[in-house]
């Protein structure tokens, strides 16, 4: 009962102050005060902007949902610190600590920066079952993710080279 009128409260007060986007997703009890799932920004370019701003290769892999042939991408051979973004919009994915060498000739990474940056879609295409990974901000093919991977997450996620940019650290 006490917990419903401190919420009728807050709303009155929020209301009566034009306040209309919660700043905050929270429980009535003090130790679970959360913050909301934000979006992460976007970037939208059409088609033809896309095409001026990635080499051809890299506008079938992000845009055309393509595959870059194993063992060719240099990333899949980096081992320097740093971290890895998304080549169309720049924003950063993956750490240079989650990578490890799954033998697949991609980049593999057992965890994304935020789970919130990557996208994860049901991918039925070539006859078979598989999770599409997406980044967030500009929804560019990024590769897949399967549940084979290292501790701590179990997870490989699989990730074309020409998707990403390095920046060292």
């Amino acid at each position: 009962m006490k917990q419903q009128s401190i919420s009728n409260t807050i709303s009155r007060l929020l209301m009566g102050s034009l306040v209309l986007i919660p700043l905050f997703s929270f429980h009535l009890r003090p130790e679970r005060l959360t913050l909301p799932d934000t979006a992460p920004r976007r970037v939208e370019k059409t088609e033809a902007e896309w095409k001026k701003l990635l080499t051809p290769q890299q506008f079938y892999v992000t845009r055309q949902h393509g595959t870059e042939r194993a063992f060719t991408s240099p990333l899949a051979d980096n081992h320097e610190a740093g971290t890895f973004h998304c080549v169309c919009c720049h924003e950063p994915l993956f750490r240079s600590t989650t990578k490890f060498e799954s033998g697949t000739g991609w980049p593999s990474f057992y965890a994304p920066i935020s789970r919130q940056i990557v996208k994860e879609l049901k991918d039925t295409t070539y006859g078979m079952v598989r999770t599409e990974v997406q980044c967030a901000v500009c929804d560019a093919h990024l590769g897949h993710v399967f549940e084979d991977g290292p501790a701590p997450t179990g997870l490989r996620y699989c990730i074309n080279g020409v998707a990403l940019e390095f920046i060292k650290k």
